[in-house]
């Protein structure tokens, strides 16, 4: 059985699948492939974000948008290291300042406590959102070109999951298949429809 909290990728030769797995399975299934004819994408199955081999073996390469999000590193005396508190500039106005000044345990508890808050409010919209992005972003790289990436793409966006089948219906086998299992959480029933 494989350990599922490793992080996985898919890598595609052109439109066909040629391994799955965590980084260092898929490193060892492209080291034995003739990849001279070029057309090789690895995608990051967390994000679908395009990652470039080689990287180290056991340290996939961060996907590259979570690569221009990420933050310079907090000198080693800021936060509670213990706890996994990071510390972060945030800008308020002053209005702001002052509601969290007045809140049970200061300004960072607060923020702590809305986080969340919106994340157990908001999860079902964020997740639809984050499949979303996920099967556009790889859907942009792999079939871009493909008949009928508009319509698909506009499906996806609309929540209209029979219309997106229908756009996607003639594509290669193995990227509708990925496409597919990317785009899992996207569709939801539609009493349960985020609102845009």
């Amino acid at each position: 059985m494989k350990d599922t909290s490793l992080p996985t990728c898919t890598a595609f030769i052109g439109s066909k699948r040629v391994a799955f797995g965590t980084y260092d399975e898929v490193a060892r299934t492209l080291a034995t492939l003739d990849l001279s004819a070029g057309g090789l994408l690895v995608f990051d199955d967390a994000t679908a974000a395009q990652v470039d081999p080689p990287w180290p073996p056991g340290h996939p390469a961060p996907p590259a948008d979570d690569a221009r999000r990420a933050a310079p590193a907090a000198a080693p005396q800021v936060g509670r290291p213990r706890m996994g508190v990071v510390a972060r500039e945030v800008t308020l106005l002053p209005r702001h300042w002052a509601w969290l000044a007045q809140q049970p345990g200061g300004a960072s508890a607060a923020l702590r406590r809305l986080v969340e808050e919106a994340r157990r409010t908001h999860a079902d919209r964020d997740g639809w959102r984050q499949a979303k992005e996920r099967a556009y972003r790889f859907m942009s790289a792999i079939a871009g070109g493909f008949e009928g990436f508009e319509e698909a793409s506009r499906a996806l966006f609309a929540h209209d999951a029979e219309a997106f089948a229908r756009c996607i219906a003639d594509w290669p086998a193995d990227v509708q298949a990925h496409l597919a299992w990317l785009a899992r959480d996207a569709f939801a029933p539609e009493t349960a429809a985020p609102s845009a």
